[in-house]
């Protein structure tokens, strides 16, 4: 766990959170909990906070993805809560985060799995390419990267390209230190079964 002030900078930590972002008190203390985590969290995580401050939730958790000191990533469940201490005043609220590693061997969940085309889609809009320059790309029309934006959109619960790709980041479907983008391969359905899944009922009847 870690203790954060309002500008969500780390104040204190336990030796666990220590211990899973790999490195001292010294050298985490001080530090904003985003230089900590992927570039995805501030999408998701600011306005989680922002609630927390205003009173509209007690709680909140996130999947996010965290760096270690070596810059190793790591998925891991982040969740905060805000408390109050004697040494600041009522209108300054503090928070208090538990970060759970979620690296388990277990395949992401269906819901999180993407198509291969949907996959290089995703990898273009990360790097800034057009839905006509993927459509040229990808031998679709432009409509049919359109659909697959959609798709995606509605898959991750967000409401834009922009978040799209910061959502993205959030859940870890990205490999760091990588350009071009790269989706990692267990957030990527199989060919065949997304062939199975895509193919047209009266070509398969044929």
């Amino acid at each position: 766990m870690a203790g954060l002030d309002t500008t969500l900078t780390i104040r204190a930590t336990d030796t666990d959170f220590l211990r899973q972002f790999g490195g001292t008190a010294d050298e985490l203390c001080g530090r904003h909990l985003y230089d900590l985590l992927g570039p995805g969290a501030p999408e998701v995580l600011d306005r989680q906070f922002a609630g927390l401050s205003a009173g509209g939730h007690p709680r909140f958790t996130e999947r996010v993805v965290g760096y270690r000191k070596d810059r190793t990533p790591f998925s891991a469940d982040i969740t905060g809560i805000t408390i109050h201490s004697s040494h600041c005043p009522p209108d300054a609220p503090t928070y208090l985060i538990a970060v759970f590693p979620a690296d388990d061997p277990a395949p992401p969940p269906a819901k999180s799995l993407l198509s291969p085309v949907d996959a290089r889609i995703l990898e273009g809009i990360a790097k800034g390419t057009s839905n006509l320059q993927l459509a040229v790309q990808l031998y679709l029309s432009r409509q049919g990267v359109e659909y697959h934006v959609g798709r995606m959109l509605r898959q991750l619960k967000v409401p834009n390209r922009t978040a799209l790709v910061a959502r993205a980041h959030s859940l870890g479907m990205f490999g760091t230190g990588t350009w071009p983008p790269r989706v990692l391969p267990q957030f990527v359905k199989e060919p065949e079964q997304s062939a199975r899944r895509c193919a047209d009922p009266g070509m398969a009847a044929s």
